[in-house]
């Protein structure tokens, strides 16, 4: 999900029983969003895409939706489903061109400029939105369709359409009075603009967070080419002679699995940690305070005690409370399990006579020769087995195909706005077309941290539109020649968002409100985590695990050993994951009263708080950096990935009690989930495929935390 869908209500204009005409477009011709793309499936013509075009183009679609949505509202014709919730639907499009392509590449390959726009926007886009919510004559005829849902007739789809409709507009503050109308207007934009000076603070401060040395030795372990690669960088940003390794937005760094120097091991973590929190530009501590202070008024205002509970009350978790208890059950056995892993990382430091106490800086470096001593190999051995392109076709295809039937073809003829993006067309078992999908895999430094899926064009019957989805993920990029070799969580990675794109090109739905991945945001993560099972699936695994020089399968004994050590610091990576699911609960489930003045001396209660204070297991975001809550889609929603993971843990074993692998079972996931999009409530669509409510036996089992 994404901020080109931070309109609430969706896209075009002309409606049934409605006497008026789309307004006229004071947009030229000549602007690219001016009209639908004419390229496939409405693939957008980046190569026609110039920063020069967005404003205009936002300006006129923010004019245009707003007389649509006018003249719904003031249409003297008594509500119909057809002429106020289709209406609806079909309004914006112009809006919903810009916005998709502007927020998709602001992501992944911004500049100054698109910066400097989506800075000015967020306001201007907040107050949009509100205009349209906040309608009251707009709401009026929502509200007269809603109470009398039951007699309309309408179809499935369609009566929760109206019901979704009707909770967005009461979230949305359409029961206020005019007063506090306009005070949820303020708090709206205030928001908005802080969100995105978080978000591009974090972007900045990664690039001037990067670890910088002085000679090769101090980075000693990384590859030679590793090493070159960081003089090249450091020497394009005129520091000829030093070497500068680029920080990610996790707290850990990969090259502390390899750096054999101790003391850039440190440096790097520092910098790490430190980020968004030691002064400067991009500090982000005030940000923090501010947006979490409005985001408490704003959900007070609406009538909730703290922003964790507006936002839980429309998700399938519901309240705070059953978020708190699950965090809580996992807390205490994945700290005890970090410990005991934790102990075998002190065993082999003593054992070599290293005579310091391990810190967070140590543990990926040692934990892997704990791994090599109790399972016989090392992450580094697993690397040459997987190459990107033979991953991505030989492996996270091969599985598509293998479940649902569908089919992949490379295409060079369609634009893209990286030489590195790939496009291929998808095409389902009966042969017809069913989607475009872009693979973008290489880190940049215009491009946010982390990896994601979005959609350029998402399904819907009301349009004809058909998918066009991406992939984003943060791949070192390796010299001009050499080929990319992926780490283990890599190629896990490239399989989770691939079940986000699945999700987005087996949509089947009538309206663009529930199209692809329009789910509540702790259901959005299961069907991507279901697919993470088929990177270690033996038919899988041997069909893409080759070595890239000679083409050899990977040893069977390797192969074991990968599989026996599935387990292997679970608890280091359940712990640093809780760590940062509580931080996001502590600083949302505040009243506006109790917002602190310190961020990192309240973040360092909470995690004590919590029992998740473990020194050597950092959380997996610090507050000050930690864009998943504080500028993107997931405030009082990080929790999502521990509950949608017990939905998958649970419909791993559906998969291996019906014989695995298999078109039937995949068919019938696709047809009963992937399908269905936003169509009906997310757990009511899961016990449908289940048959029951998912247990948390098998999701205990796969993170070892069943025993003492």
């Amino acid at each position: 999900m994404n901020r080109s869908h931070i309109l609430a209500i969706a896209v075009t204009a002309a409606c049934a029983n409605l006497a008026y005409a789309a307004p006229a477009s004071m947009l030229p011709a000549s602007n690219p969003f001016a009209k639908e793309s004419t390229l496939p499936f409405r693939y957008p013509a980046f190569d026609k895409i110039h920063d020069a075009d967005y404003a205009p183009a936002f300006e006129e679609g923010m004019r245009q939706h707003a007389l649509e949505v006018e003249a719904i509202a003031d249409n003297k014709a008594a509500p119909t489903f057809d002429n106020t919730i289709v209406a609806m639907e079909k309004s914006g499009r112009l809006l919903d061109r810009v916005s998709t392509v502007f927020f998709n590449l602001v992501g992944c390959n911004t500049d100054e400029q698109m910066d400097a726009l989506d800075k000015e926007l967020a306001p201007k886009l907040a107050a949009h939105n509100d205009a349209i919510h906040l309608n009251a004559k707009l709401y009026a005829r929502v509200k007269t369709l809603y109470d009398k849902r039951d007699k309309l007739h309408l179809d499935a789809e369609s009566k929760y359409l109206l019901e979704r409709y009707n909770l967005d507009f009461v979230r949305a503050g359409a029961n206020l009075s005019d007063a506090d109308k306009a005070k949820l207007k303020d708090y709206n934009a205030k928001i908005a603009a802080l969100q995105t000076q978080f978000s591009q603070n974090v972007l900045k401060e990664a690039n001037a967070s990067a670890l910088v040395v002085d000679s090769r030795a101090e980075l000693a372990g990384m590859s030679d080419k590793a090493i070159d690669a960081a003089a090249a960088l450091a020497k394009k940003d005129g520091l000829d002679g030093k070497f500068k390794v680029p920080v990610v937005n996790t707290t850990q760094q990969a090259p502390l699995a390899v750096l054999t120097n101790r003391a850039t091991r440190q440096k790097l973590l520092a910098l790490s940690l430190a980020r968004g929190s030691h002064g400067g530009p991009y500090d982000n501590r005030d940000v923090v305070l501010q947006l979490t202070r409005l985001r408490a008024e704003r959900a007070q205002l609406l009538g909730y005690p703290s922003h964790a509970a507006y936002i839980l009350d429309d998700q399938t978790a519901k309240d705070t409370a059953t978020v708190n208890k699950l965090l809580a059950d996992f807390a205490a056995p994945a700290v005890r399990n970090a410990k005991k892993e934790a102990a075998e990382i002190q065993a082999v430091i003593d054992r070599e006579k290293g005579g310091f106490q391990a810190t967070a800086a140590d543990w990926d470096f040692y934990s892997d020769k704990v791994r090599q001593e109790k399972y016989a190999f090392d992450q580094s051995q697993l690397r040459p087995y997987f190459e990107y392109n033979n991953v991505l076709l030989n492996g996270v295809f091969f599985a598509a195909g293998k479940e649902y039937g569908i089919t992949f073809k490379e295409r060079k003829d369609l634009p893209v706005y990286n030489p590195d993006v790939r496009v291929f067309d998808v095409f389902d078992a009966n042969g017809k077309q069913l989607a475009i999908f872009l693979h973008d895999p290489y880190a940049r430094s215009n491009k946010r941290g982390g990896a994601w899926m979005n959609a350029y064009v998402t399904q819907n019957k009301l349009m004809g539109t058909m998918p066009v989805v991406a992939n984003h993920l943060n791949i070192p990029k390796p010299a001009a020649g050499e080929p990319t070799l992926l780490t283990y969580d890599e190629v896990r990675t490239m399989f989770h968002e691939f079940g986000h794109a699945l999700h987005g090109m087996f949509s089947n739905v009538k309206y663009p409100r529930f199209g692809g991945t329009h789910v509540p945001r702790d259901f959005v993560e299961f069907p991507s985590q279901v697919n993470e099972m088929w990177m270690a699936w033996p038919e899988v695994l041997a069909n893409y695990a080759k070595h890239y020089q000679t083409g050899a399968p990977m040893p069977k004994e390797l192969l074991d050993k990968v599989q026996a050590s599935k387990k292997f610091n679970e608890g280091y990576r359940t712990t640093e994951y809780l760590g940062a699911a509580m931080l996001d609960q502590n600083w949302h489930q505040l009243s506006a009263n109790q917002i602190p003045t310190d961020v990192l001396a309240f973040e360092a209660d909470a995690l004590h708080k919590d029992g998740v204070d473990f020194p050597l297991v950092p959380p997996r975001y610090r507050t000050t950096y930690f864009s998943h809550v504080f500028s993107g889609g997931y405030s009082s929603g990080y929790y999502g990935y521990l509950w949608a993971e017990k939905l998958d843990a649970d419909t791993v074993e559906w998969f291996k009690e019906n014989g695995g692998l298999l078109r039937k079972n995949g068919d019938r996931f696709r047809q009963m989930l992937l399908s269905k999009g936003g169509t009906m409530d997310a757990m009511q669509m899961y016990r449908s495929f289940r048959g029951r409510d998912a247990e948390i036996q098998p999701l205990l089992e796969r993170r070892g935390l069943t025993g003492e």
